[in-house]
């Protein structure tokens, strides 16, 4: 692949963290810049070393994972989803969404499934690894932080409504995921 090849790469694979970084940033109420720079770090951060896995592990990724990573992606995304909106359709009062190490990891995981399926094509394309590495993971730490910021500003709408619909963009995004 060419040197803007990989930067189309890049920025596709970055799209997923930004659409649930701006989930996030919809609904999280305090510690913002915290929130939006561990979104974008954790979000990168996958995103870069996936495809490294992809790469390490090619012949076993086109065997074995590569059948299910959609239906893992849409796993993660609709259980994210869901438990969006049943936190927002409670009779309690509306409890604050923060950001877990748990939801972290699952998001990180769930972004950059594509990005590990992403590695075996560098790796069969002979593309420069260390660039490629480098680019994906700082366009979708980028990516992530305007996400959370432009759902952020988005908060004049009632949390409880923003939070359903996060949680619809997550659902959305996993069944768009499965096509």
């Amino acid at each position: 692949m060419s040197y803007s090849e990989i930067i189309l790469l890049a920025f596709a694979l970055s799209i997923d963290a930004c659409v649930v970084s701006f989930s996030y940033g919809m609904c999280i109420e305090k510690k913002h810049r915290h929130s939006s720079l561990t979104l974008g770090f954790t979000t990168g951060l996958f995103q870069a070393l996936m495809p490294l896995g992809g790469v390490c592990l090619t012949d076993l990724v086109k065997n074995v994972i590569q059948p299910y990573s959609k239906f893992i992606v849409f796993l993660i995304f609709m259980y994210l989803g869901i438990t969006f909106i049943r936190e927002a359709i409670k009779n309690e009062p509306l409890k604050k969404l923060c950001v877990t190490f748990k939801a972290l990891i699952l998001i990180g995981i769930a972004t950059s499934i594509d990005a590990f399926s992403a590695g075996i094509s560098l790796s069969l394309t002979e593309s420069p690894l260390k660039f490629s590495i480098i680019s994906i993971g700082l366009i979708t730490f980028i990516s992530s932080l305007i996400g959370y910021w432009c759902g952020h500003y988005l908060k004049i709408f009632s949390a409880k409504y923003l939070q359903i619909v996060g949680g619809l963009t997550l659902i959305g995004l996993a069944v768009s995921n499965c096509f």
